[in-house]
This record gives structure tokens, sequence and C-alpha cells, in this order.
């Protein structure tokens, strides 16, 4: 798989990730606190923000076991990805600190002539 696609594609669901669930928390304010229904939504919108998060939930876990091939990362950096989807908005401190330590770069070996 290409790197470059696959960084981009990891990074856009990263970040989409923790929109989502910042928009499910909303949601969640909207119905238990404020018990109101925004823009006509039922229950808060809770449903729809669900629904949303966790298509982008599933598609996040997809994209970090394949950039964990394709960017070959070790274990302890696998489970940290995976375990950075569970508290809202991790996936962006994730995504920044695999960007910064080189993890979202294929390392390829020196040619020899």
């Amino acid at each position: 798989m290409n790197p470059a696609a696959t960084r981009t594609i990891f990074r856009t669901l990263a970040i989409a990730e923790a929109a989502s669930w910042a928009l499910l928390l909303a949601a969640m304010f909207c119905k238990w606190i404020l018990e109101s229904e925004p823009f006509g939504l039922e229950e808060g919108g809770v449903p729809k923000a669900g629904m949303l998060h966790g298509i982008v939930f599933v598609l996040y876990i997809l994209a970090t076991l394949v950039s964990a091939s394709v960017f070959r990362w070790n274990l302890k950096t696998l489970v940290l990805g995976l375990a950075a989807s569970i508290p809202p908005l991790f996936t962006i401190w994730f995504e920044t600190w695999a960007d910064r330590t080189g993890r979202l770069q294929r390392t390829t070996p020196a040619t020899t002539r």
C-alpha cells in the first residue's frame, strides 16, 4: 500500500474520530444536561451522532491496523494507537506524536552499490 496515502488516510481519520467524539459529547450534553433537542434532532442528536461516531471509530481502528503494517510499528505503538481511540480526542494526540517521532514514515533500508 502507498505510504503517503496511508499516512493521509490515517491522519484524516484520527481527526474525524476526535471530531465525532466531540459531536457525540455535545449531543449527550444537550440530551441529559440541557434536556433539549437542538435543530429538532431527536434525543439531542445522540442517535445520529452515536452512529456517525461508531462508523468513524471502526474506520480509525482499521486505519490504525493498516498503518501499523505499512509503517512497521512495534506492538507498543500499535496498542497505543488503538487505545487512543477510547478517550475523547486522544487520536489527535496520538497522530501528532506518531508524526513527530517518525512513525508515519516508511523507513527504507539504504541501498548498496
